[in-house]
């Protein structure tokens, strides 16, 4: 089921004029709830996707399943608002009682970013100009965890040099020696002082930092 959940997530990472793209997931022995992706649409624009299922083991593998299912279908097509309020629609009518989908959802159309999260941490928007961080907030409840919740677009603009993070709990969750977790104002800091960097040098720096806490 591990082998099925990893065989899910994009084998091509897109390539955009406009951006340098790069992952990093470090799957737990189990199966997980963690899951990202894309998609094209047909005017040029970009969708990124994360997200993170309640629990662990094969029910969390279920649920990443079933929004694979859905996002392939339906996010090339639809709006953020639609896709958004069919999947929730959808899951909430497979009865799976508590199994929900934290999840965040971005449209990339040139320097415009439209965004819905729910439920996710937050979306980091480091901007250059300013040399600070921007912390677009959780704005609702994750999929699948009430019928007809409204699901509403923000939307940020990005100028050259501008980095956009996003995560799911794993890293800031970490947990120390004292069980202290790493938290996320220090993921906000170490951001800040790793954003000049290529995106690959970024994870690297937050995946070592981590590691030096845990």
């Amino acid at each position: 089921a591990r082998i099925l959940q990893l065989s899910m997530l994009p084998k091509i990472i897109p390539q955009n004029n406009n951006f340098d793209i790069a992952v990093y997931m470090k799957t737990a022995s189990e199966v997980g709830g963690d899951f990202y992706d894309f998609s094209q649409r047909s005017d040029g624009s970009l969708n990124v996707v994360i997200g993170d299922a309640t629990g662990h083991g094969m029910k969390a593998g279920i649920m990443v399943s079933i929004m694979k299912t859905l996002f392939i279908s339906d996010s090339d097509e639809m709006n953020l608002e639609d896709f958004f309020g069919v999947s929730n629609q959808t899951i909430k009518a497979l009865n799976l009682g508590r199994l929900m989908m934290a999840f965040a959802m971005l449209n990339i159309k040139e320097n415009k970013i439209k965004f819905i999260n729910a439920a996710m941490p937050a979306i980091f928007l480091y901007k250059k100009s300013e040399n600070k961080v921007i912390e677009y907030l959780n704005q609702s409840m994750p999929l699948g965890a009430l019928t007809d919740f409204k699901f509403n677009v923000k939307e940020f603009s990005v100028a050259a040099g501008d980095v956009i993070l996003l995560l799911s709990d794993g890293l800031p969750e970490l947990q120390n020696e004292n069980n202290e977790q790493f938290g996320y104002n220090r993921v906000k800091e170490i951001f800040i002082s790793a954003a000049e960097k290529n995106p690959e040098e970024i994870i690297s720096f937050l995946k070592e930092e981590g590691s030096r806490w845990a």
